[in-house]
């Protein structure tokens, strides 16, 4: 259920940045903003985010948007309308230009030219995350815990194998879990207190208090270009640490989501490679997933469609003409038309044609997959028509001679609207 704030708790707003270009997961960000990219068949990875905030009771969110912006913004005008009576709102803040001629430099340099906002709203406690990763977290857990320390900013971290750790920004803490140094993907990096082997990997999620953060971002706007890249992580936390600020850490971890089993706790994914966003779209899939969509109690939420119900239809298994799918996600709209799906995740208003199979693919709406087609380990972007008799992601030379890209772990992806030489 959702948690309602009580009179009395800091007045939070929430800062969603959700500006970055993606290019590791291009072409599937080559016209949309990485937050703006499907997931899990009839959301976006915007929605994972802003339904973390809203589940947690924290519904007055502005999100930060810049690099090809507009599916994002038209996805949140239509699908996360809050009511106004209430002082709830959900709105996208474009970037603007507002403090000089150019776009946003760094997350930093993005809240800063957004400062403004902050002002008008004098908020207490301002909640800034990142707006493309998938995990569940209540939010306000993390808020509580940061006004219990006192603390001027805690950041969010997640417990990582030291061999992981490698890969990630790690987090030095004390025996109170106050920061002591930051270090960004070293061969040895410093393990947390009480747990040998494990590390903490920071995850781009910051509760500040108002007046530090005001603080830091203005001092950090009047460095020179060469002198700051205008970066959290990079710059704003570590000159924290550095002048003594109280800087702690939070163990997302630690966090409890209503409705959800042990085995769920603590799945967090970075979703910005193709490889990454491929392997979080098979973990949906699985019997028993990690990142469970089925949690009443803590529901993914997005816009409503008027699309039918998903349909099924031909039943020949002699003559190898059936519509079936296994272990897979299929929304509204879609017709599996005597093929079959296995282990695969499908967008709305998908087609596939008799005697075609689907095997580990992730279809983006609007794909059609003609007759006698064979689709293996695949991304295929919105409104793609696969000819009949065609197979991808068999041959990787003959993928990539199609110009289409192909990854280190050999998943093919068809970018949007391609169209196939006749």
């Amino acid at each position: 259920m959702q948690r309602v704030p009580v009179l009395g708790e800091p007045r939070v707003l929430s800062m969603i940045l959700a500006g970055g270009e993606g290019r590791r997961l291009l072409p599937l960000t080559a016209e949309r903003a990485k937050p703006a990219v499907p997931f899990g068949g009839r959301y976006r990875i915007i929605d994972i985010v802003l339904s973390n905030f809203v589940n947690s009771g924290l519904t007055r969110i502005k999100v930060l948007t810049q690099y090809k912006s507009a599916s994002l913004e038209e996805h949140i005008a239509r699908a996360w309308r809050l009511s106004a009576i209430t002082d709830d709102f959900i709105e996208a803040l474009p970037a603007q230009q507002r403090t000089g001629g150019s776009w946003y430099k760094g997350s930093a340099d993005a809240v800063f030219q957004c400062k403004h906002v902050i002002d008008d709203d004098n908020p207490d406690v301002v909640a800034i995350f990142g707006g493309d990763h998938v995990y569940k977290m209540d939010i306000s857990q993390m808020i509580d815990t940061h006004v219990a320390l006192d603390a001027d900013v805690t950041i969010a971290a997640i417990p990582v194998t030291k061999a992981e750790a490698r890969d990630f920004g790690v987090v030095e803490v004390d025996a109170e879990w106050r920061v002591v140094a930051f270090h960004e993907k070293v061969q040895n990096p410093p393990e947390m207190p009480g747990k040998p082997g494990m590390c903490l990997a920071s995850m781009g999620n910051y509760i500040f208090n108002r007046g530090a953060l005001v603080e830091e971002i203005i001092r950090d706007a009047a460095l020179g270009d060469d002198a700051t890249k205008h970066d959290f992580g990079r710059d704003i936390l570590p000159h924290m640490v550095a002048v003594g600020k109280a800087v702690f850490v939070y163990d997302f971890f630690d966090n409890r989501v209503p409705g959800e089993a042990d085995r769920e706790r603590g799945y967090w994914r970075d979703v910005g490679t193709t490889d990454a966003y491929w392997e979080a779209q098979m973990d949906l899939v699985n019997v028993q997933p990690f990142f469970n969509f089925y949690n009443t109690r803590w529901p993914i939420r997005t816009g409503m469609s008027h699309d039918p119900p998903a349909k099924f239809v031909f039943r020949d298994e002699v003559g190898g003409r059936t519509g079936v799918a296994t272990d897979s996600l299929v929304t509204n709209g879609c017709i599996i038309s005597g093929g079959r799906i296995h282990r695969s995740v499908l967008s709305p208003r998908v087609r596939v044609n008799s005697f075609s199979e689907v095997d580990e693919c992730v279809l983006f709406e609007g794909v059609q997959v003609g007759r006698h087609t064979k689709l293996r380990r695949c991304v295929v972007d919105k409104d793609v028509e696969v000819p009949s008799g065609l197979q991808v992601g068999f041959d990787r030379a003959a993928d990539v001679a199609r110009s289409f890209v192909v990854t280190d772990k050999g998943i093919t992806v068809i970018p949007k609207g391609f169209r196939f030489p006749k």
